[in-house]
Order: structure tokens, then sequence, then C-alpha cells
């Protein structure tokens, strides 16, 4: 009855289909398993081996199926855990490199920050601390440097302290009984002296080197130096500044009261004479001395023993040194550097000595306000 009523609901290309299946469906469930033989009683005693030689005696179409079925479905699940778990594990792994990755790319930049912040001190650098031309050529050694920068500070303290004071006392005068103007005009004598015995020193000691090799202690007008100069006028604030920060890092020494200075005496009188006396010695006499050793012959000559920038500093620090100031130990050393690039980037003495000039101008008239 089923059948005939789907054969007239279905169309005919369906109808064979459900033919099929309702004789499958009437077909008897033993005939299925004909094969089989009957299962024994419970009391009966059949051997193991021939139960299972009898079922794999059955047809290999029918079990394979059911079992190709069941593996299949236990495959597929297990297939399906194993991406899952693979899937979250990528999805961990990638989460996990992408944080290394952002992690990496931030140090790479800091990296990169950093290399370009040493990259381009070290431009600066090297263009500050280049040498314009020709290295110099020192014909003589660390002994002979060694004699003439202590001889130099020797005789300055010498002619200074004890043969212009003789001298003095020695004509009848006395420094304590001169005008503002006697004192200041005893000064530029004095400072006159001191320089040119250490100028006879220096060219005393390097007597048997001469002809000196080119580029030593040259003089010229020519030239861009004087941009130099004035980049480095530039750094007086800053000098000034440093000079500060030394006051404070070191206290002042007790010392015996000494009373006021003839500088400062000739300032507060006002004396017009007397004061540009006193701006000679510091503007004039002092730098032209201080750049010679220092400048012309100091660094120079510690080229042949380390690379320029280091000359430079070390000379700094011997040119800090010799003031016998340790309160002002940091803006001399920071001066010596400035004027040391000043020379090495012209060749040329005039700058230095001009802008050495120019400080010490400066500290003059600040002495004045």
């Amino acid at each position: 009855m089923a059948s005939t009523l789907g054969a007239v609901f279905l169309s005919r290309r369906q109808a064979p289909a459900l033919t099929f299946l309702s004789q499958t469906r009437r077909t008897d469930q033993s005939s299925l398993f004909s094969f089989l033989p009957p299962v024994p009683p419970r009391s009966s005693r059949f051997p193991l081996g021939s139960w299972r030689w009898k079922l794999s005696a059955a047809p290999k179409d029918v079990f394979p199926v059911i079992k190709k079925r069941k593996l299949g479905r236990v495959a597929c699940f297990m297939h399906e855990e194993e991406e899952a778990s693979s899937i979250s594990g990528s999805f961990e792994f990638m989460e996990s490199k992408q944080i290394e990755d952002l992690g990496k790319a931030k140090l790479d930049q800091t990296s990169a920050k950093n290399k370009d912040w040493t990259s381009k001190i070290r431009k600066v650098a090297d263009r500050i601390f280049t040498l314009h031309g020709d290295p110099w050529m020192v014909p003589w050694t660390a002994d002979t440097i060694v004699q003439v920068m202590l001889l130099w500070i020797a005789s300055f303290w010498l002619v200074g302290s004890w043969i212009i004071p003789f001298l003095a006392h020695a004509a009848g005068f006395s420094k304590e009984s001169f005008t503002h103007r006697g004192q200041a005009l005893y000064s530029l004598l004095t400072d006159i002296a001191e320089g040119l015995a250490g100028i006879a020193i220096l060219h005393r000691c390097l007597a048997r080197f001469h002809p000196l090799p080119s580029g030593w202690f040259r003089f010229s007008l020519k030239g861009n130096w004087h941009f130099d100069v004035g980049l480095g006028c530039l750094l007086f604030p800053l000098v000034n500044l440093l000079s500060q920060i030394n006051i404070s890092l070191v206290p002042i020494l007790p010392a015996p009261p000494v009373g006021i200075s003839s500088v400062e005496q000739s300032i507060v009188a006002r004396d017009p004479v007397a004061m540009a006396l006193y701006a000679v010695v510091v503007s004039v006499c002092a730098p032209i001395w201080e750049e010679i050793v220092f400048r012309g012959f100091l660094l120079p000559s510690l080229t042949r023993y380390m690379p320029l920038g280091w000359a430079i500093i070390v000379s700094a620090f011997v040119f800090a040194l010799a003031h016998f100031n340790v309160q002002r130990l940091l803006p001399l050393v920071f001066l010596g550097v400035v004027m040391g690039v000043v020379f090495t980037r012209s060749r040329n003495l005039l700058a230095s000595m001009l802008l050495h000039s120019l400080w010490n101008g400066f500290v003059f008239l600040d002495l004045m306000k």
C-alpha cells in the first residue's frame, strides 16, 4: 500500500528507488546473516579459534563497511581534534610571534635612533676635530715636550716672584709705594718679562731642530678663521656657567687676608690710564705668551703620541692647571678645548690668540661692573 501511494505522488525517476527500498525492507534479516552459524547454547563448549575462523570466513563486503564507517567516524573526530589543537596552537604561536616581532621592532627603532644620534655626534666630532691640511711633523720626543713645559712654568714663577721684585728693590722702588698707574705699569713690565723669558726658553730648547717643518707657529691674516672665532665667542656664557658650577663644587679654601688687589684698586679708583694698562696685560700679553706655548707648541707636539682630539683635551687640561686655580679648572679646560679646536681648524695662532683676548676682555669688563 505504501509503495503504491509513493508511486502515485512521486515521479517516475524516484519510483524505482522506492521499490528497491521496499523490497530490501521485506527481505528477511536472516538472509543477510545466513552465512553465520547458529548460536550455540551456553552449556556447549566450542573452541574460540573455530568461532573466529567461521567469522573470518564471512564475506568481506559486510563487516568491512561497518568497520570502515566506525573507523572513519573516529578518524574524522580525531582529525577534527588535531585540527582544533593545531589551530589553537598556531594562533598562540602567531600571537607570541607577533608580540616578539613588536618587541623586536621597538628595539630596532630605539637602536636605530641611538645609532642616528651616535652617528650624528660622531659626524659633528669628526668635523670639529678634523685637522685641516697635513698633520704636523714633530721632530722632537716627549723629553723635549716635558722639558719645555717645566722650564716655561718655572721661568714664569721665577721671573714674576723673584727676579723683578729683586731688581725693583735694588733700584730703590717698592711696589706698595706706587700709585695706581705705577702698579699697572709694574704689572705690564713683569708680564712682558715673563713672556720673553718663556719664548727664550722655547727657542733655546728647539734650536737643535731648526729649521722647523712647515706649519709650526703660523701667523696669518688670511683665511676664514674669523668665523670660527665668532662661533667660539658664542660659547662664552657657557664658560661663565661652568665657572659658577666649579665654584659651587669646590668651596673657597681658607686663606690669609691679602686685601684688595692692585687691579681692583684701579677699577675702584676709575683711573683710565691704569685700567688701560691692565687691559693690555690681560687682553694682549697673556694671550700671546700662553697661546704660543699651549696651542703653538704643546698641542701639535702631542699629536705624535695621540689622536688630535685627545691632544686638544690634554693641552687644555695642562693649560688649566698652569693657572694654579682649582676653582677655575672646569671653565679653563672648556675654554682650552674651544681655543684648541679653533686653532686646529685654522692652523693659525692669530685665531686662538684673538679668541683668548676676547675672553679675557670679557672677564675684565665684568670686573668693572
